[in-house]
């Protein structure tokens, strides 16, 4: 690392912290030339490869402007949707790559959303995957039923406004 000071092409390592989620280190440096002390802050990058080949880093902001279209309407709130493109982010850097492709950060998002609200999911997944016909919804919601998610199962102990209706 350059000192900012003098120049000196060289500085060592005095101190080292993680910041924001861990995301950042923040390392406080001293040159050995001018013994001056200074901070850099190191970011592990995370690039996404689109399908025209252009690299993009991630973008958490990128993933909640897709999930909140899929879930408008819904009785989704903001602070499960940060939670959410948390977990993707965590998802994708977890694979230890310092470059993935879009459709996996799609598929990331998929099963924390469908764990989350499966209209969404299916909006989301409808767009993401260019279902082009009925049968393509019909196929995902058979799969939707067919394998439950936890939050359908939690769901299905409390009423549903239906079931208070009064019988005459």
């Amino acid at each position: 690392m350059i000192c900012p000071f003098c120049r000196h092409d060289d500085s060592r390592v005095v101190d080292s912290r993680p910041v924001e989620d861990g995301t950042q280190i923040r390392r406080r440096r001293e040159c050995p030339k001018c013994n001056q002390r200074f901070s850099t802050q190191e970011v592990a990058l995370l690039n996404i490869i689109k399908r025209s080949g252009a690299t993009e880093p991630f973008s958490r902001e990128k993933v909640l402007v897709g999930v909140r279209k899929a879930c408008q309407g819904r009785p989704v709130n903001e602070d499960d949707l940060v939670l959410l493109a948390q977990r993707v982010e965590e998802t994708l850097r977890s694979t230890g790559q310092a470059e993935i492709e879009a459709q996996e950060v799609g598929m990331a998002i998929l099963s924390p959303l469908r764990e989350l609200d499966e209209v969404a999911y299916l909006r989301y997944a409808s767009v993401y995957r260019n279902f082009a016909s009925l049968e393509d919804f019909e196929g995902e919601i058979a799969l939707l039923r067919a394998l439950p998610s936890s939050t359908k199962e939690t769901n299905s102990t409390t009423n549903s406004p239906a079931d208070n209706r009064l019988s005459i």
